[in-house]
């Protein structure tokens, strides 16, 4: 049995998912889908040297659609799923891959999604910075964060957090941290927006509102990893949980564990590879599936 985790927002690339698109039905008409949804060329987007691949709220869409057609050229070979997980945006393409989303409604809800989080804080005023260290909690470096109201964005495993916040606020921190700890190096991030902080917060009920639209299977959630609980979605508290992702923690070590102790094979789908390096921290090997190629390389027999 197979366990698939889906990479987010920061792994996107020129050409993601062109061969897929040009070698499976199934992936072209996943990438046709999402174009008439949202009334986007997101082929272009994702194929093409275009602009808009960086921008939020097309960025969120198109990995999405990436990822998903991907994954349909797996559910033609019997290499379903069963259970996902997926990093910030990947937790959509996670849910449309188990049918809590259609493919249609999906773009819609992760591009508005974007739009919202762009809202929020204007471009320059927010940043984000990963901090990394062996077994990095060793360090006392959350008492600094609260010190300059800096949040802990991500938690992405034994050797790295990322924290988000005010440019000015997450700066000190970062300087302090430096400063305090010599051996723990900070790498600012190339991201438009103070993701999963609480200058989020504001944006939440209007994306509730927008979420609670669609129709949404609830009761194939409890396959999918929640990254603000760290455990595994129930019906009760997937909008809940969705909603408060934008501005909490991605507990990304938690949800890794989980899928480990499932002892089903892992495989991460997505643009670029990131996910794979985290799991190594906790022993784990995880194949990427970036292209045609690599997919031929976990699944020879699929080689045509």
């Amino acid at each position: 049995m197979y366990s698939y985790v889906f990479a987010g927002q920061g792994s996107q690339r020129p050409g993601m998912g062109i061969d897929f698109y040009e070698t499976y039905d199934e992936a072209k008409k996943i990438f046709d889908i999402a174009s008439e949804s949202l009334g986007e060329d997101i082929k272009k987007i994702c194929f093409e040297e275009d602009p808009r691949l960086n921008l939020t709220e097309y960025t969120q869409p198109s990995i999405l659609t990436m990822e998903i057609a991907v994954y349909e050229v797996l559910k033609k070979f019997n290499k379903k799923g069963e259970y996902f997980a997926g990093h910030s945006l990947g937790e959509y393409s996670a849910l449309t891959a188990a049918d809590v989303f259609t493919i249609t409604d999906a773009v819609k809800i992760v591009k508005k999604r974007g739009e919202l989080m762009q809202r929020a804080v204007p471009e320059g005023v927010g940043a984000m910075a990963a901090l990394i260290s062996e077994d990095i909690e060793q360090y006392d470096y959350k008492t600094i964060l609260q010190k300059y109201d800096v949040d802990l964005a991500n938690i992405n495993s034994k050797d790295q957090v990322v924290i988000s916040g005010k440019k000015e606020n997450v700066e000190k921190a970062v300087e302090e941290i430096k400063n305090n700890y010599l051996s723990i190096e900070a790498v600012f991030l190339n991201v438009s927006a103070p993701f999963h902080s609480r200058l989020m917060k504001e944006i939440e009920p209007e994306f509730r509102d927008y979420l609670l639209q669609f129709p949404i299977k609830k009761e194939n959630c409890i396959s999918v990893l929640s990254n603000y609980t760290g455990d595994f979605h129930h019906p009760d508290n997937l909008i809940d949980n969705l909603v408060f992702q934008i501005s909490g923690s991605v507990r990304w070590i938690e949800n890794m564990n989980n899928l480990i102790k499932k002892k089903n094979k892992i495989i991460e789908i997505g643009p670029n590879r990131p996910l794979g390096k985290f799991f190594l921290t906790l022993g784990e090997e995880v194949p990427s599936i970036i292209n045609v190629r690599s997919l031929y390389k976990i699944f020879p027999e699929l080689k045509k």
